[in-house]
């Protein structure tokens, strides 16, 4: 009896069809970002520097806990609270600068308990071991939003010439444009020394 043939599969394209899943799979597929806060980092103090004196009232203390609640100044709130309360702090203006200056820009309350000048308001920012990273940085963002809130305002009211009414945002948009525009940094410099970014991580609490 003859034998019979077994017809074969025909595999010729299988090798397409597989190189088309694979693009359809990369295009398709998200991917996770991480996220993180954009900080320059301090430079290396000698170990015999003595620090400056502080006053208390000159720091702003934020404490997120090892549950994730933020206490402020030894008081409970909520996230959506640190933005305001971080202007109010920055913004005070009850005092002046070691050179005698009082800050004529300021619209704060000049609280005598408060901040003396946005160059003296210190942000110190407490954690614990087990606080989650999340809440660490959207603690971390409205603190950064505050300090960009009182820039673009202190921006809009104060430069003057080609940049008259301009917010801060606007000007970090032009940068990003133009990075060689001396005339963007001279205004951005401004600016920071008006309201420096001034942010302290304390050692998280075991």
């Amino acid at each position: 009896m003859a034998k019979r043939d077994i017809p074969e599969i025909n595999a010729g394209s299988m090798a397409d069809i597989a190189f088309l899943l694979l693009i359809f799979f990369l295009v398709t597929t998200t991917m996770d970002t991480d996220s993180g806060v954009f900080r320059k980092l301090p430079e290396i103090q000698p170990e015999d520097l003595n620090p400056p004196p502080v006053k208390q009232k000159n720091i702003f203390e934020v404490n997120i806990n090892r549950f994730d609640q933020l206490l402020v100044e030894d008081e409970e709130v909520k996230i959506g609270d640190i933005r305001q309360l971080a202007i109010d702090f920055i913004d005070n203006g009850g005092g002046k600068t070691a050179d005698g200056k009082a800050c004529d820009y300021c619209e704060g309350n000049r609280a005598d308990d408060s901040s003396d000048h946005p160059s003296k308001a210190i942000i110190a920012v407490q954690t614990a071991q087990t606080t989650s990273y999340g809440m660490y940085i959207s603690v971390q963002n409205e603190l950064l939003a505050a300090y960009t809130e009182l820039r673009n305002r202190y921006a809009k009211k104060y430069l003057t010439g080609k940049y008259k009414g301009l917010s801060y945002t606007d000007l970090l948009n032009i940068q990003k444009a133009d990075k060689e525009n001396l005339d963007v940094k001279a205004a951005l410099t401004k600016i920071k020394e008006a309201y420096p970014e001034i942010l302290s991580d304390a050692e998280p609490i075991k």
